[in-house]
């Protein structure tokens, strides 16, 4: 009877401790407490179906979604390091968009996500004023493309060797 007990002990210590370590490496992730219930990684299975919103012509792929009740929190990973500066403006304007997605397609305005960087995570508040930001590129980007008045903006040429754009653009670097 002694040693039932201390089994029940034992197993109920050892599943405590996998519990705070769990909890510990999902602190660490960045990533939200929730059910994860949208994965565009390699880590899980990918999600095949992007996030649609014909309303604002716009599809997208957050690496996750995280639910929360009846929100839903968008989560986008970079490989890159932050090293104390600001999030790129590219990476706000990406997040704000599947915050825009997730608002139309599941009809709940989300009031922030997460962009998660190799060395910081960044809570990121989706405002009324990043949204009117959102929609003012969204609107440029398309006048651009319809009149092919679309010009670079960096001098970067790594950028360019890695962009799809590369082989029909007058204005690649390097």
């Amino acid at each position: 009877m002694m040693s039932l007990i201390l089994l029940a002990c034992l197993l109920f210590l050892m599943g405590a401790l996998l519990w705070m370590v769990a909890q510990r490496k999902r602190r660490l992730s960045g990533m939200p407490v929730g059910r994860i219930s949208y994965s565009d990684t390699s880590k899980w299975q990918r999600n095949k179906r992007p996030l649609y919103s014909s309303r604002y012509g716009l599809t997208g792929k957050p690496d996750y979604l995280v639910q929360q009740g009846r929100v839903w929190v968008p989560v986008e990973v970079k490989s890159t390091r932050l090293s104390g500066r600001a999030p790129y403006h590219a990476h706000v304007m990406q997040l704000a968009a599947y915050c825009l997605l997730v608002e139309d397609v599941f009809g709940v305005r989300p009031d922030h996500g997460i962009l998660q960087y190799a060395d910081a995570t960044i809570r990121l508040d989706y405002t009324d004023a990043l949204r009117r930001e959102l929609l003012a590129t969204l609107s440029a980007m398309r006048r651009a493309a319809q009149t092919g008045d679309a010009s670079r903006h960096h001098e970067e040429p790594a950028r360019c060797r890695h962009c799809g754009y590369r082989d029909v653009c007058s204005q690649a670097l390097g």
